[in-house]
């Protein structure tokens, strides 16, 4: 697997798939930002606006839906996607 891009773009909604997804793999940075961002209580407006770009002033529902699904995302990536990775082993 290649590093995944820092800072890329998101969809309106992160996947619900079962596994891990290519889209999650090119947003893992996204996800750790999300999950940072969490864990300190972050204004979900200035997140939106700074790791998602999306501007909540502009599309408050587009933002806040991205938010709340990329963040769940992150959340499940954290607890369960990343034993497919390790299942998976490291790439050569």
């Amino acid at each position: 697997m290649q590093n995944p891009p820092l800072d890329p773009d998101v969809n309106d909604a992160a996947p619900t798939d079962s596994i891990l997804t290519p889209y999650d793999q090119e947003h893992a940075v996204t996800y750790m930002r999300l999950l940072d961002a969490d864990a300190e209580d972050a204004d979900w407006r200035e997140v939106a606006k700074v790791v998602l770009h999306i501007d909540s002033e502009h599309e408050p529902e587009r933002a806040r839906r991205a938010y709340e699904t990329h963040l769940a995302r992150a959340k499940w990536a954290a607890r369960h996607g990343y034993r497919q990775l390790l299942r998976s082993g490291r790439p050569s």
